[in-house]
C-alpha cells in the first residue's frame, strides 16, 4: 500500500514537474518565434547625408530602428559594407563601381546628382602654384584611397593640362588627416571633396582646379543584397523616398530611386 501511495505521489511530483518544464519551453519558444527587430545601420561619409535626411525630416516616424555610421572616406566605408558592419553605403560613382568590381555584395537604392565644383584641387593661398600644369614634378595628396572621385579628378585635370601621371608624385592620406595637415601648411596641393574641399577654401585655399568637365557629381546609396530578403528592406526602401525639397542643399538635385537588377550593381544613370 504504501509503494502504491509512493508511487502515485511520485507520478504526481513527475507531472508537475514535466508540466512546469513545458510551460516554460513553450515561453521560450513564444519568445524565440517573436519577430526580432533588427537595425538598420546607414553608412555614411563626414556625415554628410545624415544631415540632408535631418534636415529633410525623412526618416521621422520611420517604422524601423536605425543608427548612422559615421566614415572618412568611400573605402573604409566599403570594406564596412563588404563585411557586413552597415546595411547601405554613400559615395560617388567610381568608388561604388569599384566596390562593385571588388565583389562587394551591394545594389544601388537611390542616385543623385550633386554639383560638379563641390570638389577638386586646392593648394595654399600664397602657393606659386597658379595652373594645373604646374603639378608636374610636384606632390599631390588624394583623399582618401586609391579609386576615389579625388584621385579621378586629379588624373582628369593632369590629362587636360597635358602633364603624365607618372609626372606627378601620388600619396593618398584620410580627409581628416590631411585637412589638419594643410590647415598647417604641411600640404600645398590637395585633391579632395565635400565637406572638407569647402572647409579648405574658407581656411584660405586656393582652387587651383574643381571638378566642373572632369567628374560627373553623381552620388549612389546602395544596400547589402541580404538587406533585401529580410526585414530591413523596408529601411533600405524608405531611405530613397526623400521629398523634391533637398533642405540641406538647396542647389543640388533630389534623390531619385534607382532600378536595382537581380544581377547585381547597375550603373546606368537612373534619371
Amino acid at each position: 500500500m504504501t509503494d502504491l501511495l509512493f508511487s502515485r505521489a511520485s507520478r504526481r511530483s513527475w507531472l508537475k514537474q514535466g508540466t512546469a518544464l513545458s510551460l516554460a519551453a513553450a515561453g521560450s519558444l513564444r519568445v524565440w518565434a517573436q519577430p526580432q527587430q533588427t537595425t538598420l545601420v546607414l553608412g555614411d561619409q563626414a556625415g554628410g547625408l545624415r544631415s540632408l535626411f535631418e534636415a529633410s525630416r525623412t526618416l521621422e516616424g520611420a517604422p524601423f530602428a536605425y543608427r548612422w555610421a559615421n566614415f572618412q572616406g568611400a573605402a573604409p566605408l566599403f570594406e564596412a559594407q563588404r563585411s557586413a558592419a552597415v546595411d547601405t553605403a554613400v559615395a560617388g560613382d567610381l568608388p561604388v563601381l569599384a566596390a562593385a568590381v571588388g565583389r562587394t555584395p551591394l545594389k544601388i537604392v537611390a542616385t543623385r546628382v550633386g554639383k560638379a565644383d563641390a570638389l577638386g584641387i586646392v593648394v595654399q593661398p600664397d602657393s606659386p602654384l597658379q595652373k594645373v600644369a604646374d603639378l608636374r614634378g610636384k606632390t599631390v595628396i588624394v583623399s582618401s584611397a586609391r579609386g576615389s572621385i579625388s584621385q579621378y579628378q586629379l588624373y582628369g585635370a593632369l590629362e587636360e593640362a597635358g602633364v603624365r601621371r607618372d609626372e606627378v608624385t601620388v600619396k593618398f592620406v584620410l580627409p581628416t588627416d590631411a585637412a589638419a595637415a594643410f590647415a598647417s601648411k604641411q600640404i600645398d596641393a590637395w585633391a579632395v571633396f565635400d565637406p572638407y574641399y569647402t572647409i579648405a577654401l574658407q581656411q584660405g585655399g586656393r582652387i587651383l582646379r574643381d571638378g566642373r568637365g572632369i567628374n560627373t557629381a553623381l552620388g549612389f546609396i546602395t544596400a547589402r543584397r541580404r538587406s533585401f530578403t529580410s526585414s530591413r528592406v523596408s529601411g533600405v526602401s524608405g531611405q530613397c523616398r526623400l521629398t523634391t525639397s533637398d533642405a540641406a542643399s538647396s542647389s543640388s538635385r533630389p534623390m531619385k530611386r534607382a532600378p536595382c537588377s537581380s544581377s547585381g550593381a547597375s550603373l546606368r544613370r537612373p534619371l
